[in-house]
């Protein structure tokens, strides 16, 4: 009796879980009927095109994108945004949420990928990825493109429901913590949203946007939300990007290999060039299309992975989102900078007599991938700017700031040792021998089939460091008295340390 009365409960819990879920799913059913009814059927291709706004309707780059960026990017501007929406650009808008999480819950094998202008182009696409719009895709009535839109509900949402006086929000109300669940409604269940979340407006814990702000969005709105053309790039700009496009794109093998190398540590960055007053970013991507050709992108995991075409072409792309201090990772291209690439790379005396594979235990292998490559050449570009390296290894396109190095609150300080010392012949044949043992876990991909692979990653390491050790010994001698304040890397003239 008493072990059957728990079993028993806990059935009935779970027929009454069963029945909620059913009255739910009807229950959307039923908004998503009246609302097909009252504006008609759905178009997921109505913003595959962005339509061009006539002059009298707030334009989107001057009225409408600063208002997000001020009081909406900070939380949806990364990879991982809350319900993936990114609110950085049009695209962004357009694409519009899922309840997918990039993180969130155990994953063993590798999640589809959601990139932003890479995985997927148009909104139809990303309808098909299950991402559904925040904007208004049925009929173009002026009921249709406030009720149909989810943007313009989660802000009408926050105007009925005010945040409360205390000095701190209650929590049963506001969920602030890291590992809240996203509730991401579409448009047919956000009746039902309303309801159950009347805090839930946007921005979420925060203000709601002035009139003033809401009337500019408003009339956006019920104008078809409407992008803008982008202003052509300056005539220099274009020049310059001819530029490094032909450097990056030269025809022999240490041409290529050269290419490969340069995107493989800069694809992360936003690049600038020098003297550009506006400041436009772009971005490092490969290319099935060579230079002055319209730019298809090559969507791959990983920036190492198979292109899968027999030759990738490295092309710059104006990037027009919006710059987040946590995702932002500025690098210059200047004149000078140039003709110290064509030093290292180009005109430094060594052969590249074929072109490594892709192959992923070659390819996701630097050391391996580039050994052709002078060790002095990759040291001296990775010192030439490696502020931008170590912030790579703590800044990124996914913001999970909690849990990154960039938010503890402490300085430290970073010292090189000397090309002619730490990439000198000795260090390269010490790499050349040690590369196998150099391997990075990529090579396994991103399913977890061995589940002991940090164990080989882990003896590994030690086999490196037995083998740097005892090179030193060597070079140096047992007691390494030589080893002082001259090894240390002074800059080139480019540094500010004080002798």
């Amino acid at each position: 009796m008493h072990q059957r009365r728990p079993l028993a409960a806990k059935a009935t819990q779970l027929l009454v879980r069963v029945a909620l879920i059913g009255l739910l799913a009807g229950c959307a059913s039923l908004a998503g009927d009246a609302l097909q009814s009252r504006f008609g059927p759905a178009q997921p291709s109505h913003f595959d095109e962005a339509s061009i706004a006539p002059a009298d309707v707030p334009n989107y780059s001057i009225h409408i994108k600063p208002i997000l960026d001020r009081r909406c990017a900070v939380c949806h501007g990364c990879y991982d945004a809350p319900c993936q929406l990114k609110l950085t650009s049009w695209a962004g808008i357009a694409r519009g949420l899922t309840t997918s999480s990039v993180y969130g819950e155990l994953r063993l094998s590798e999640a589809p990928l959601t990139r932003l202008g890479l995985d997927a182009e148009r909104a139809s696409q990303w309808r098909e990825r299950g991402f559904s719009p925040v904007l208004n895709e049925y009929r173009a009535t002026p009921d249709a493109e406030m009720a149909g839109s989810v943007l313009w509900r989660s802000l009408a949402l926050k105007q009925a429901q005010r945040l409360p006086e205390e000095a701190v929000l209650p929590a049963n109300r506001y969920d602030f913590s890291i590992d809240r669940r996203n509730t991401c409604p579409k448009v047919t269940d956000y009746s039902a949203y309303e309801e159950q979340q009347p805090h839930g407006g946007m921005p979420y814990g925060l203000p709601p946007l002035s009139e003033a702000e809401l009337q500019l969005i408003q009339r956006w709105l019920l104008a078809g939300a409407p992008d803008v053309a982008p202003p052509p790039l300056p005539v220099d700009l274009i020049r310059q990007v001819a530029v490094w496009e032909a450097f990056l794109n030269g025809e022999s093998h240490k041409a290529q290999l050269v290419g490969r190398y340069l995107y493989e540590h800069l694809f992360l960055g936003t690049l600038g060039f020098e003297g550009d007053p506006q400041r436009h970013g772009f971005k490092l991507v490969r290319s099935t299309t060579p230079p002055g050709q319209p730019v298809q992108p090559i969507a791959t995991r990983r920036p190492f992975d198979d292109p899968g075409v027999p030759r990738p072409f490295y092309r710059l792309v104006w990037d027009r989102e919006t710059r987040l201090a946590k995702t932002h990772m500025p690098y210059t291209l200047s004149a000078s900078r140039l003709a110290r690439w064509k030093a290292w790379f180009v005109d430094a005396a060594y052969e590249v007599p074929q072109l490594p594979s892709y192959a992923p235990e070659v390819s996701a292998n630097p050391f391996k991938a580039f050994a052709a490559l002078p060790l002095n050449s990759r040291y001296r570009f990775l010192l030439d700017d490696s502020g931008f390296f170590v912030n790579t290894f703590i800044k990124g396109p996914v913001c999970r700031g909690q849990t990154a190095l960039d938010v503890i609150n402490d300085r430290f300080w970073v010292f090189f040792v000397d090309p002619a010392t730490g990439a000198n012949d000795d260090a390269a044949q010490l790499v050349a021998r040690e590369a196998e043992l150099l391997r990075m876990p990529a090579v396994d991909g991103s399913n977890s089939n061995n589940w002991l692979a940090w164990r080989d990653v882990a003896r590994s390491e030690d086999a490196v460091l037995t083998a740097k050790t005892q090179h030193m010994a060597r070079v140096f001698g047992p007691d390494r008295q030589r080893i002082g304040l001259n090894f240390v890397w002074r800059g080139d003239g480019h540094n500010q340390m004080q002798r």
